[in-house]
């Protein structure tokens, strides 16, 4: 149930006086105290048969303005739970008179194993029976108790370019901030890498420039169309004189 109350803290000191004197007592308490804002939510374990009475007096503290009740059945378990820890007990007590009468050493372990097994799903199965017996005899209160400004009606789903704005910037904002992470993360591996490599790359760079280029390298044989080896002036051939 959810209650507005003019002051949070008294009424949740109330709640847990009526609870107590009711003979139950405080199973979980959860407070906010931001003046009219405040809200305080409490789990009362209040006794079955004084339930309804409980409520009603809590609902008198200010302003109802939700409750729930859920009931739940356990009648069918507790029956099946009770067949089943007698049939359980009489197992236990077969291995005890068994064990009594073991002749080997063989045995006596066996039948020692046996009924310590036997007596722990009997322990399991008392358990669960006390655990409905606690919620059969006890009763849970969840109520909440709110300031009068606070915001009590429903929340509707927002659309509209507005709120897709909003959404969106809220998501690039995560992004960024992540993105920044990541490069907070990096940026000592970038320096103690990235520094040495980008120098090394610079000084190969200046001793690219520094080293001259090599020129053609010359032919090794003549011209091409030059008679290869030394070359004579042909003879003139000799002139007669007509006498």
């Amino acid at each position: 149930m959810q209650v507005q109350v003019d002051d949070v803290e008294r009424a949740a000191r109330e709640a847990i006086a009526a609870v107590t004197e009711a003979g139950g007592f405080v199973g979980g308490d959860q407070r906010r105290s931001e003046s009219a804002d405040a809200r305080a939510e409490l789990e009362l374990r209040v006794p079955a048969a004084k339930f309804t009475a409980v409520v009603d007096e809590l609902a008198k503290l200010g302003r109802q303005q939700r409750r729930e009740v859920h009931t739940q059945d356990v009648t069918e378990e507790v029956v099946d739970l009770d067949a089943r820890i007698t049939s359980q007990r009489a197992r236990v007590e077969s291995a005890r008179k068994l064990l009594d009468r073991a002749t080997s050493t063989g045995e006596l372990v066996n039948l020692e194993n046996e009924l310590g097994r036997r007596e722990a799903d009997l322990a399991s199965l008392e358990a669960k029976k006390r655990r409905l017996a606690d919620l059969t005899a006890l009763s849970t209160i969840t109520v909440t108790f709110v300031g009068k400004d606070a915001s009590t009606e429903e929340e509707q789903t927002e659309i509209g370019f507005l709120v897709g704005l909003r959404g969106g910037w809220e998501v690039f904002v995560a992004s960024v901030t992540v993105l920044l992470t990541v490069l907070g993360a990096l940026l000592p591996w970038l320096v103690a890498f990235g520094v040495p490599v980008a120098l090394l790359i610079r000084v190969l760079r200046r001793r690219r420039r520094r080293t001259p280029p090599a020129g053609p390298t010359p032919p090794l044989g003549p011209p091409a169309g030059q008679p290869v080896g030394p070359t004579a002036p042909l003879p003139v051939p000799a002139t007669r004189s007509a006498l």
